[in-house]
């Protein structure tokens, strides 16, 4: 591996079950159009769609659904749940912190969560690859997840 390649999924649908009084009641659930990735490179987004990655003709969402949520302290939370990439289903831990709550320009209560988490897409049977001339392999087993959240309620 020479460099790290962003990308972002364009298309997905999510919904988000806060509960301010108890955390540990709260649920998230995302599904995600495998076939909307983008990193900036046409090529590289097809292969990635490709039956070398993510077959998105035969597997086109990726779903996370929650499991459990906790308060960490302070502005930390940990949401836990179960991702589900090519069929494949493994359980994914989501480290998040609270940005805030207010009330948009629109009129709309809004909250805002950044999150991380790391996977190893082999977990999830994504092992294609090619050595480099120079030893080692193109593509990384460690898949570095980031999550920008703004969620508006929904009465």
């Amino acid at each position: 591996m020479v460099t790290n390649v962003k990308g972002s999924f364009q298309d997905f649908t999510g919904t988000l079950h806060l509960d301010g009084s108890d955390p540990s009641r709260s649920t998230a659930s995302i599904d995600v159009v495998m076939d909307s990735i983008s990193t900036g490179n046409a090529d590289r987004d097809g292969h990635l769609k490709s039956a070398d990655f993510f077959k998105a003709d035969e597997f086109p969402a990726m779903t996370f659904r929650s499991t459990k949520a906790e308060a960490l302290g302070g502005d930390d939370y940990r949401i836990t749940g179960e991702l589900t990439i090519l069929g494949t289903t493994r359980p994914l831990s989501i480290d998040l912190e609270f940005n805030g709550a207010a009330k948009d320009p629109f009129g709309n209560e809004r909250v805002g969560f950044e999150g991380k988490a790391e996977i190893l897409r082999s977990e999830w049977g994504l092992t294609w690859n090619a050595a480099l001339e120079t030893g080692g392999v193109l593509v990384s087993d460690k898949i570095k997840l980031n999550f920008d959240i703004s969620a508006i309620r929904n009465a």
